[in-house]
């Protein structure tokens, strides 16, 4: 559209400006398909600015005319089949400016999916923060919104997470929580939360000891998190795994916001000490972040609309005792948006992070949809077994969020029932794929690494942990391109495999630790398995399906 229109009956949306009073016919198509692509970018809603100026300064509109840009922006939201919902209402120089979040609507069984992984030191308050969100009641101060999360009694008794924990926090249409606890049990009826919910986020609680860094680093690889929530005690500041959980948020390229807990304990110089120092190490040279503190609902607006620049880092303060700024936290995380779109027409692609034996329903396996679409009855290849064989299996049943569901789409997470096959055949970092894909095991593949720390060098014949993916094994160095490295070199290196073959694709990310984090980088080549003498293919399939069937 030309630039000849008055400003203050402009919307401007990604440097584009549209007449939203009387839009002629062919400015209403402009706009309809505007808006789809935005809704699309950003993977089911986005956040439109009704009466911003030419230059994106917010100018405002008189009351006239916003109700008829309201009214437009109405009806295009029915045309694409989305929900309209007011953020803010402001006051500048010429009149009113509104920020909208528009919404697709979804089905009764579908639900935008958000994946945060909580990390910090130990003693951050990570589960009580979840606790506190998904529960809707506040902390005693002495771990009693802790306790309706931990899996394990040691956990318990202790009161520090040692697992990979996670819980759900349901959104409707107009951006209210849903989450309401059982009052008996109090526990939390999944199926119910979702079948409300319009958005779910799904918290992955992670371990803050240094004791449990490798569950935590699965947690961040293996469970593909959208986001990352990185939590400081107000009062002891940025100690322990911090810094380390940091870092590895940040060499996996996945987006942080800080949540700084106990202020309602902690006095203001400590915590304006401990802001100071988050605030410094954010804008390093390591992080370049522009720290953000978030202190009302504008600036909730703001930094969501800007955060997945990945430049941005929003810091909250809160309190898990008294609640307060909890409802800015909320509504921030209601504003998030899932980072990647994902195709139906895609072969479909499923990557196991967990396996579990149910009486009266057999094997089931639990993870993340990679790409594609997997419904009901489909038949999957899946592996890689110790010979790097993949074998033909059935989805039985599928559930979402513990919600029985007849397909799932690319960056869900859900679980399979399998037919006819014993859960000790199957392993972390296996993957369920279409015949499609012709997959191929690899023993042996090329990174381009960069080494975090190490306090001696790295030279062939080296073995540590990589992670990648749902992947954990120990892998050895083949060659290098270089003599040998230290800390803070890039080299291209040659990885082997020790225990099994591995299904994964270039340009996945991993780590390459031993104890603390070590090494981080991108896979670039993949080296094919070798082929198997039949024999050996044929012997191990025996042992799974004594009479021959896999059916």
């Amino acid at each position: 559209l030309n630039n000849t229109f008055n400003s203050t009956l402009i919307i401007f949306v990604n440097c584009r400006q549209f007449a939203l009073v009387s839009p002629t016919g062919e400015q209403y198509e402009c706009l309809q398909k505007q808006l789809r692509e935005r809704i699309d970018e950003g993977c089911g809603e986005t956040i439109y600015v009704v009466g911003m100026g030419t230059d994106g300064g917010d100018y405002g509109l008189d009351e006239r005319d916003m109700e008829a840009s309201v009214a437009t922006v109405q009806s295009l939201c029915e045309q694409v089949d989305a929900d309209l919902i007011l953020l803010r209402e402001r006051t500048e120089t010429a009149g009113h400016v509104r920020d909208y979040l528009i919404r697709r609507r979804v089905g009764e069984a579908d639900f935008l999916e958000v994946r945060v992984a909580v990390v910090g030191n130990v003693d951050a308050g990570k589960s009580t923060l979840l606790g506190v969100l998904t529960h809707g009641e506040l902390d005693n101060g002495r771990g009693f919104a802790r306790q309706k999360l931990f899996r394990h009694k040691h956990e318990m008794e202790s009161g520090r997470t040692s697992s990979v924990g996670n819980d759900i926090l349901g959104f409707d249409q107009e951006g209210q929580v849903v989450n309401k606890p059982d009052s008996h049990g109090g526990s939390l009826d999944w199926t119910k939360i979702c079948e409300r919910s319009s958005k779910v986020i799904t918290f992955i609680d992670l371990a803050g000891h240094e004791k449990y860094l490798k569950t935590t680093v699965f947690g961040m690889t293996g469970h593909m998190p959208d986001f990352c929530m990185l939590m400081v005690g107000s009062n002891a500041g940025i100690i322990g795994m911090t810094k380390e959980h940091l870092g590895l948020a940040l060499a996996l390229n996945v987006p942080v916001f800080v949540v700084v807990t106990k202020i309602d304990m902690c006095p203001a110089n400590i915590l304006q000490e401990t802001l100071k120092l988050l605030q410094r190490l954010l804008k390093s040279p390591g992080c370049r972040k522009i720290p953000v503190l978030v202190q009302n609902k504008d600036d909730v607006i703001v930094t969501a609309s800007n955060f997945s620049s990945e430049r941005m880092c929003p810091i909250f303060q809160i309190s898990n005792v008294t609640g307060e700024n909890m409802d800015l936290l909320k509504m921030f995380l209601n504003l998030l948006s899932p980072r990647t779109t994902f195709k139906d027409d895609e072969p479909p692609e499923f990557q196991i992070d967990d396996t579990y034996s149910v009486p009266g329903v057999g094997t089931v396996v639990s993870g993340t949809t990679l790409r594609g679409l997997i419904r009901l009855n489909d038949t999957l290849l899946l592996g890689p077994d110790p010979l790097g064989v993949f074998i033909p299996i059935v989805v039985k049943s599928i559930h979402r969020k513990r919600m029985p569901v007849k397909e799932v789409h690319g960056g869900q997470t859900a679980s399979f029932a399998l037919k006819k096959i014993k859960r000790s055949s199957i392993r972390k970092g296996m993957v369920m794929v279409s015949p499609r894909l012709n997959p191929q095991a690899c023993w042996e593949f090329e990174a381009e690494i960069l080494v975090l720390h190490h306090p001696t060098t790295i030279s062939p014949r080296y073995q540590a942990m990589v992670h990648c993916g749902s992947i954990r094994q120990t892998a050895t160095i083949i060659g290098m391109n270089k003599d040998c490295l230290r800390t803070g070199d890039k080299a291209t290196v040659h990885f082997r495999f020790i225990k099994t073959p591995e299904y994964f694709h270039t340009d996945q990310r991993l780590v390459f630790r031993e104890g603390r984090t070590k090494a981080v980088g991108t896979i670039t080549k993949v080296r094919g398995h070798k082929n198997i003498h039949p024999i050996y293919t044929y012997i191990w399939f025996l042992e799974i399906y004594p009479n021959g069937n896999c059916y």
